[in-house]
């Protein structure tokens, strides 16, 4: 097997694992933490990447599993420093546009108050693109678990959403 770049491997995947971890764990401090151990796992154990069929899966993956850790371990702090990671985070590139700014950070607010599993599905399926049958097999579930996840987040959202959507229409 020859070395493992990681280099090249976090230039290619840390963005979209950075956005999808950030949807996840709603902390930038705790986002950063799991990215890190993403790729020092890696590093100790770079035959962790032999044989696997598509890169950006099998990190989405290691990195899910890896948030659902930090998150519990997250849980078990103190009342008053979970109240701190509760504050509305976006994943959302800054934009200078004051209509798309306040739409960024409903759309931000509206994902965070979303179940973790709606939101990381709903995640995987707009912003990565997934079908089902991947979404599926990245969180060890059912295709359609998935998709009703999928279902019940969007449909939430679009709750959540129309009144903002109606009033920059």
């Amino acid at each position: 097997m020859p070395p493992l770049d990681l280099e090249q491997l976090y230039d290619r995947h840390a963005a979209a694992l950075f956005a999808f971890l950030l949807t996840l764990t709603r902390d930038e401090a705790d986002t950063r933490d799991v990215l890190q151990e993403v790729f020092i796992r890696l590093a100790r154990r770079p035959e962790l990447m032999s044989g696997i069929r598509s890169e950006r899966d099998f990190l989405l993956r290691l990195t899910h599993n890896l948030a659902i850790d930090a998150m519990r371990r997250r849980n078990s702090r103190t009342r008053a420093h979970d109240a701190l990671g509760l504050e509305s985070v976006s994943p959302f590139a800054a934009t200078t546009d004051p209509d798309q700014a306040a739409y960024r950070d409903q759309l931000a607010e509206a994902l965070g108050d979303l179940p973790e599993e709606q939101r990381a599905v709903v995640h995987l399926k707009l912003w990565e693109g997934l079908t089902f049958e991947a979404i599926a097999s990245l969180l060890e579930l059912s295709p359609n678990t998935a998709a009703s996840r999928y279902r019940y987040g969007i449909d939430k959202l679009r709750e959540r959403l129309r009144p903002l959507y109606d009033e920059i229409r």
